[in-house]
């Protein structure tokens, strides 16, 4: 039996065989028990939250790409105690089998590493973004969206720069030096998606809008659903769903609806100029009886001018941005019933000629 351990084949014992492929059997088999005591750990060294439904959040994320890193850790380690088999070596345009097979396994552990580390990213930023929805304020669940995208990406150039270093032995000094030199003419080549990127910083510290937002700009209206990394997500009024670029939002006037103090209605009537004064009068303090409601905050009713053509009433009121579109157009609509129905009753006419109703939304 001992001498059939020390046969040779393919340059290495049978035991030598035995060994390894014991060790990655051992490792196939305990690798899932390992990779989540490791994944708690870890889990206990982010957080000092012992929150059940966050850690198995985190053991969902983690412990399958932790348990696979370790798994191809062990393997490569015990792979490399073996003798590589003369048969097997052989040059490819000066590049040996053995090199091209270490730098296979060193892409793909690097590949595996980020990938853990994007699966960390990814599980912090769900920490982050169960604190910042105890808040009213939606800026910080976009800042941790937009920054969880950033140092993402970062992750993934990291992650290159590794594979060159130990898959193609490229030095990184080098590689950054000839980096430098390609960003420069892609900044060239790419100004108007530096500016958008630049933009993003600008609109996430200076805050003139947030996720959920109502805003108007160059004339569509609409909430914001997403402030990315090159533009901002509009879902319109209409329903539609519109990117505009985040040098855009930051060059032109945008109208934020949602901080707007309240909501504004106003009413021109033009009224018949056979109207006499005590007429007018009267249907002023009527008016204002009539926006004398609790969802009104504060009215003005006046007769504007008078000339030619007619008498000019201009009535203004506003109510809370608490209230919702819905309730505020139909209290609109309940107020010019009731106006419309008080002219009816008092036979006070609009103006015939140039008449002018007119009903806006402030």
């Amino acid at each position: 039996m001992e001498k059939l351990l020390q046969q040779k084949v393919l340059d290495n014992t049978i035991e030598s065989y035995l060994y390894v492929l014991g060790t990655i059997l051992v490792m196939l088999v305990l690798k899932r028990f390992i990779s989540k005591y490791l994944a708690n750990q870890l889990y206990k060294a982010i957080t000092k939250k012992r929150n059940q439904t966050a850690r198995q959040s985190f053991l969902d994320l983690v412990a399958g790409p932790l348990g696979l890193f370790l798994f191809l850790s062990i393997t490569i380690i015990a792979v490399d105690k073996l003798r590589f088999p003369g048969v097997l070596d052989f040059k490819i345009y000066r590049i040996t089998s053995r090199q091209m097979i270490e730098s296979v396994a060193n892409a793909i552990m690097v590949i595996v590493f980020i990938r853990l580390c994007l699966r960390i990213i990814d599980f912090v930023a769900i920490v982050l973004e169960e604190k910042a929805n105890l808040t009213a304020d939606q800026t910080d669940n976009q800042l941790i969206i937009f920054f969880k995208d950033f140092f993402k990406v970062i992750l993934v150039i990291i992650g290159i720069l590794l594979m060159m270093k130990f898959s193609f032995n490229k030095p990184v000094g080098n590689v950054l030096t000839g980096l430098s030199i390609v960003g420069a003419a892609l900044a060239l080549a790419t100004r108007e998606s530096l500016e958008n990127l630049i933009a993003s910083f600008i609109i996430f510290f200076d805050r003139p809008f947030a996720v959920g937002d109502l805003v108007k700009v160059n004339g569509f209206t609409g909430n914001i659903e997403k402030i990315g990394l090159r533009s901002t997500r509009i879902r319109t009024a209409e329903k539609t769903y519109i990117s505009v670029p985040n040098k855009q939002m930051v060059d032109t006037i945008v109208d934020n609806i949602s901080l707007r103090t309240q909501r504004k209605a106003e009413l021109r009537m033009e009224l018949d100029l056979a109207a006499s004064a005590s007429q007018l009068e009267a249907f002023t303090v009527a008016v204002k009886k009539i926006l004398d409601k609790p969802d009104v905050l504060n009215s003005v009713v006046f007769l504007a001018e008078t000339g030619k053509n007619a008498n000019v009433v201009i009535i203004e009121f506003f109510t809370s941005m608490d209230q919702s579109i819905e309730a505020f157009n139909q209290l609109r609509q309940q107020v010019n019933l009731e106006i419309i129905t008080w002219l009816e009753t008092h036979q006070l006419q609009l103006a015939a000629a140039n008449t002018d109703v007119t009903v806006r939304q402030g």
